[in-house]
């Protein structure tokens, strides 16, 4: 599904991606770690398309297409989703209107009619049924007010209502108490199937004891310096990233 081929990224002339290669297949999911300042967000930034990086070097390929020069609401509509770190807050458009407006534009790039009102509302009480969400939500002013919790749970909201093919979850998890990161993770475990693939991208291994990654990979310095199962993410969390470092000097 997305192939990432000798990535080379940055911004403002910093160089912070230096040589990203990855794998994700369909029913996959990716767990990315690695310490503060490596390069992590900036990955999930660059897949997304965000115009404030800069991609010197490499590929990334989605589901068979070259995205250098696919806009982020192009990338978008073909099927990948970013849930933010820092979600925005955007006064006086509600939480349901916002979701409406971005299936139906994504349907409408796709050559589709918009949604007829009664599946839009069907599809809306299932999805926050699932997440725990209570109707009162969904019209609140999108992120405006919100808890931290509440913030990243509308992220994953969205993420079930436009149902993505990839989607990349950037520190969902951070300011979360655990009543909310199991909610969390609960709805990302719902929406796993054989068709869609998530990379989840976290500091922390408690994370990936709710989403059970295939595969966690360590990214140091620009770098995916080592790969392996859910395993390394316990090692992680028992030594920290310093053997990391020595070994990707050595």
């Amino acid at each position: 599904m997305l192939t990432i081929k000798n990535l080379h990224a940055g911004v403002d002339n910093k160089k912070i991606l230096k040589g990203i290669n990855l794998e994700v297949n369909p029913g996959e999911i990716h767990a990315i770690m690695g310490p503060n300042g490596s390069g992590k967000s900036t990955l999930a930034s660059v897949i997304a398309g965000k115009e404030d990086f800069e991609v010197t070097r490499g590929k990334i390929i989605f589901e068979g297409e070259d995205l250098d020069e696919v806009a982020p609401e192009e990338r978008a509509h073909k099927g990948i989703f970013l849930s933010f770190q820092y979600p925005v807050e955007i006064p006086g458009v509600s939480v349901t209107n916002f979701v409406k407006t971005a299936i139906n534009e994504t349907r409408k790039a796709r050559g589709q009619e918009d949604m007829p009102a009664n599946e839009m509302l069907k599809l809306l009480k299932e999805k926050a049924e699932m997440l725990e969400i209570d109707r009162k939500f969904l019209s609140r002013s999108l992120n405006e007010g919100f808890s931290g919790g509440e913030k990243k749970r509308n992220e994953i909201f969205q993420m079930a209502m436009l149902e993505p093919r990839l989607a990349v979850l950037d520190e969902t998890d951070s300011g979360l108490d655990i009543d909310a990161l199991r909610i969390v993770a609960n709805g990302v475990n719902k929406l796993r199937s054989k068709d869609n693939a998530v990379i989840v991208i976290t500091h922390y291994q408690r994370l990936l004891d709710y989403i059970v990654p295939d595969f966690v990979h360590v990214i140091h310095d620009g770098k995916i310096v080592k790969s392996g199962t859910k395993d390394l993410a316990l090692e992680l969390e028992e030594k920290g990233y310093d053997w990391i470092k020595q070994e990707a000097v050595l």
